[in-house]
């Protein structure tokens, strides 16, 4: 093997065939020319990346291999690692895209010139954006990465420079989920458009990926600090990528309580998404720091003590604001502080958000905005409390998120301008400061807002209840009466990846896109895996394109298209119907667009359900269970055969809709008489 070739795993060659890792451990038993393993180690070998390529492409398994996926291969194989690998490509991208003409440069060098070249002159550019300090390290040769560094370029010159490191390093982020906690980009977006107008300089004393300072580009400084060597040097990259060449960028690593990196800096605004419940922050070290202004954290109080931090760097007036476990509303152990906070005017307002948000996904999480206090000024009387968990939802759990965002940015514009927006029951309220300085100091939004009220008391309550007797009919009617019994039949059957190979449907995997940042028509709807197994509309929503190129196609889904979640372990199918068609097709989701002139959408869709179909064409691990769409079976039968299956399966569609329908309608008429007879708008007779 040549001595820098690329290697990949038996993951990797899958995804290059497109297949799953089954097929790839079939081929190594059955031919005997399959490549052998070259590195790894007995229970995960590698392979050299060409020789697998020459293979797959002999064998017709790999027509042609898509140059994302080679420049992922030669990132995955590196020899020093990943991280490594994306910090080579990544210098070099930055150079690229602050000056373009050196592409041409590199592209004429030979493999040793680039090797020996490169290390000065990226360490010279590092330098000069980063300043001194900085967290990314390079070797002094480069042989290992010339490979690399060529199919960087090559990718480049398609989709850009800022592209292609953000295809890496979310890629690299996608393959490590568990090492890391990502803010997602819509409370990222929030958070950033809480603290107000653009501002000059901005910190994020626990960045992680970025995010926060991605949402919120400022027009003179970003400064960042990161306890992971690795994850900061790659997020420093990225905030490069990002940020206007003129805009100041320095990332240092470290722990940002024990070893404040920025010392005596103060900032317009401060953005964090800390490290939650960590005993470890450094309770015994820092007893005497002048950061803990509001009183000292107790030890089971960390993020208290991250946003005392935040308070210290932000100047006077500035804006922090902080993502929070719902728990530091009311842990007694930070009364104290949370009470210093509402009496000298630094906490302004709790945002309550829907779970699922932002992990952990299964917590409620808050949102704090915080000003720092001016001396000069008399602190504000009135606290904003708003709950997104009471506001309507578009689907049987929730909100869609735009609709969070935009609800929560309203309230805020309001209460900051004005000092008083409508209070909506059981939605938001503005509270006088007086009220929660009580015994538990406890600012949870839900615990201070009345409960909506049933509109139109018990008059509405009775036409719920008509509308649940007349859908209990109509269901009853169309419940459908199975026919006569018969064996099991043995028809001869395809799968879904033979029939995609043939041309008899398309198959396309959701999650991809992003809207122009210049749409007018409003945001584009996504259908998600939620609504495809509630049933429900569209309720997610396209994020916007960055602002460094161009918006990515979404896959779109079309009215008679069959729509399969892949994880859950759920038999579901459904065939997209007028309401939903035009929506993006979300993450999870796989569309299959049949050819109705060889296969009919409800047969399909009906015969993808079948238990034993999903139950032989899952995979099953330790915390979830995934569907490889391509190994569901589906009957040969002639086009008049599946259309009498279709009108059968349409039947049960309707018929099951309108039982979930019932279901709705029986829970709103039950919590409505509940809430009426508790708040007295309902009488008991």
């Amino acid at each position: 093997m040549p001595e820098h070739a690329s290697e990949v795993t038996a993951a990797g060659i899958a995804r290059l065939a497109g297949v799953g890792r089954a097929a790839v451990s079939n081929w190594r038993r059955r031919h005997d020319d399959f490549p052998k393993p070259v590195g790894g180690s007995d229970t995960s070998p590698t392979y050299e990346l060409s020789a697998v390529e020459r293979w797959l492409r002999e064998q017709g398994k790999l027509p042609s291999v898509p140059l994302y996926e080679r420049l992922w291969q030669r990132a995955d194989s590196h020899p020093a690692g990943v991280p490594a690998a994306l910090r080579v490509a990544g210098s070099m991208l930055m150079l690229l895209r602050e000056d373009p003409r050196l592409a041409i440069s590199y592209s004429a060098a030979s493999d040793d010139e680039l090797a020996r070249r490169l290390p000065a002159e990226l360490e010279s550019a590092l330098a000069a954006r980063f300043g001194p300090g900085h967290p990314v390290r390079l070797p002094e040769r480069l042989d290992d990465a010339v490979p690399l560094l060529r199919t960087t370029a090559k990718f480049a010159e398609d989709v850009g420079p800022a592209q292609t490191y953000e295809f890496l390093f979310g890629r690299y982020l996608d393959a490590n989920p568990r090492q890391f906690v990502l803010t997602p980009p819509g409370p990222a977006e929030l958070m950033a458009a809480l603290a107000g107008e653009l501002p000059g300089s901005v910190l994020d004393p626990a960045c992680g990926s970025g995010a926060l300072l991605r949402a919120s580009p400022a027009r003179r400084s970003v400064y960042a600090q990161e306890i992971d060597p690795e994850l900061a040097s790659l997020t420093a990259l990225r905030l490069a990528m990002a940020a206007d060449p003129g805009v100041g960028i320095r990332v240092r690593t470290g722990d940002a309580l024990r070893e404040d990196a920025f010392g005596e800096l103060t900032v317009d605004t401060v953005l964090c998404h800390p490290p939650f419940n960590d005993r470890n922050w450094g309770h015994d070290e820092l007893g005497y720091d002048a950061r803990w202004e509001y009183g000292f954290p107790a030890r089971t109080e960390s993020e208290l003590a991250w946003l005392q931090h935040a308070l210290a760097h932000v100047r006077e007036g500035g804006s922090v604001v902080m993502l929070m476990p719902p728990a530091v509303a009311s842990r007694r152990s930070g009364r104290r502080v949370r009470a210093d906070l509402l009496r000298r005017g630094a906490l302004r307002a709790v945002v309550a958000l829907p779970a699922g948000a932002a992990p952990p996904h299964g917590l409620p999480l808050h949102l704090w905005v915080l000003r720092k206090p001016d001396p000069e000024h008399r602190p504000p009387a009135d606290l904003l409390l708003f709950d997104a968990a009471g506001m309507p939802g578009a689907g049987p759990d929730k909100a869609p998120w735009f609709a969070v965002s935009t609800a929560v940015l309203d309230a805020w514009t309001a209460f900051d301008r004005h000092g008083a927006p409508a209070n909506q029951p059981g939605v938001s309220r503005v509270l006088p400061v007086i009220e929660l300085l009580d015994d538990d100091v406890d600012v949870t939004p839900a615990r201070h807002l009345p409960p909506a009220a049933a509109e139109g008391g018990a008059a509405a309550l009775e036409s719920v209840r008509e509308q649940l007797t007349h859908t209990l009919r109509r269901t009853a009617d169309i419940a459908p009466a199975p026919s006569a019994t018969g064996e099991p039949a043995r028809w001869p059957t395809t799968t879904v990846g033979e029939l995609a190979r043939a041309g008899a449907l398309l198959m396309r995997a959701g999650g991809g896109g992003s809207a122009p940042a210049e749409e007018s028509a409003g945001p584009r709807a996504v259908l998600t895996e939620h609504d495809v197994i509630a049933g429900g509309g569209p309720t997610g929503v396209l994020p916007p394109a960055r602002p460094e190129g161009p918006a990515e196609e979404p896959v779109l889904v079309e009215e008679g298209d069959v729509v399969v979640p892949v994880l859950g372990g759920g038999a579901v199918a459904r065939v997209v119907d007028a309401t939903a068609a035009g929506a993006a097709l979300g993450r999870n989701v796989y569309l299959l667009r049949p050819d109705t002139a060889a296969l009919d959408p409800w047969f399909l869709a009906g015969f993808l359900r079948g238990t034993a179909n999903n139950r032989q064409a899952s995979s099953f691990a330790t915390t979830s269970t995934r569907l490889d769409v391509r190994r569901l079976q589906v009957p040969r039968l002639p086009l008049a055969d599946q259309k009498r299956y279709g009108d059968r399966f349409r039947t049960l569609a309707a018929f099951e809709g309108t039982l979930r329908q019932a279901t709705q309608l029986g829970e709103q008429l039950v919590q409505g008489l509940y809430d009426g007879l508790t708040d007295g708008t309902v009488r008991p007779g």
